[in-house]
């Protein structure tokens, strides 16, 4: 008999069909939304499972579903599981790292670009037929090159955003981390450590790159944004809950900072209705890892994830490998 495994969002067909080389596959290609107890009912009875970053795996979950060995994301952040429960309950996580660091830092630092430049702003003007002639202050918005670029979170993509602004734009990089970086990556990425305080008052740009956690939740409000320059800029490409949307939404308005460019937001897909009427942030629907070759690459990840796991007791990225070691 085959594992038995469900797919809990739409996926390429060509990784349905390479998992159900191995398992007995319920696929969700229709791409519903379940509810946690739809989710459970199509659960029960399965070996392991494919999610996207939204489907919540917690406590009462892995109660309600027993046989659940493996949950596979096919996402780099993994706010959606909950990982002492899955430990206790003996059940592995994993993710998909590394496969999008690039391209999400390619997005990130495009987002900065836009957000600095006022890029939506002038085309919402344009599109609106505004547009009547030139004005030498139309739209002027700040330098990128030789600017400050601060980053809150020096993991791999906060590293790739630092060398994209120190070695292309010859920004003078600033970053605050959980613990200090070593020398040599350091100078790769022309990166200075910085106190977080002294990092919202120096940058010019500021990009978070952070993961979610309790600790990291608003780690961006009313205080940090009061921190800032007023001619700074803020882009936000982590999990949404880093910043208090409502916060900066306030904060914009106020001009306390310049300008924002979000990817993610508080309890997505919903937006918070003040960031809509604010004209100075740029807003995209979580896409930062949307090109076609990385997504499937992130698919394939969880994928074999799966496979290596189920079939061999071997996964690729295992986020809690205590599971795998024998009581």
């Amino acid at each position: 008999m085959k594992p038995k495994i469900l797919i809990a969002r739409a996926i390429f067909p060509e990784v349905v069909a390479k998992l159900a080389q191995h398992f007995e596959v319920t696929s969700n290609q229709a791409d519903e939304l379940w509810t946690s107890a739809q989710l459970i009912e199509r659960l029960k009875g399965k070996q392991g499972v494919f999610t996207t970053g939204g489907e919540r795996i917690n406590a009462a979950l892995l109660a309600a579903c027993p046989e659940l060995k493996i949950c596979a994301n096919m996402a780099v952040g993994y706010n959606n599981f909950d990982i002492a429960a899955m430990t206790a309950a003996r059940v592995l996580g994993t993710n998909a790292p590394d496969v999008l660091t690039e391209t999400t830092a390619d997005f990130g630092f495009a987002l900065l670009m836009a957000t600095a430049r006022r890029m939506a702003e002038a085309e919402h003007f344009l599109r609106a037929g505004q547009w009547t002639r030139w004005r030498y202050d139309m739209f002027a918005g700040a330098d990128i090159h030789g600017s400050t670029l601060g980053i809150l979170g020096m993991g791999r993509i906060g590293q790739g955003i630092a060398k994209r602004g120190a070695h292309g734009f010859g920004m003078q990089v600033i970053y605050h981390n959980r613990s200090r970086l070593d020398a040599a990556t350091e100078l790769e990425c022309k990166a200075i450590y910085l106190s977080k305080q002294e990092l919202l008052k120096t940058a010019d740009h500021l990009v978070l790159v952070l993961p979610y956690s309790a600790s990291s939740h608003h780690a961006i409000g009313a205080a940090e944004l009061a921190q800032m320059k007023p001619t700074a800029t803020l882009v936000n490409i982590a999990r949404g809950g880093i910043v208090d949307d409502a916060a900066l939404a306030l904060a914009l308005r106020s001009k306390t900072i310049a300008a924002a460019g979000l990817d993610v937001f508080e309890g997505e897909p919903a937006v918070h209705p003040d960031l809509l009427t604010v004209p100075n942030v740029v807003l995209t629907p979580h896409i930062a890892s949307a090109t076609m070759p990385t997504r499937l690459a992130m698919a394939n990840l969880a994928a074999d994830n799966l496979i290596g796991f189920l079939t061999q007791g071997k996964p690729v990225t295992p986020l809690n490998p205590a599971v795998l070691v024998t009581p």
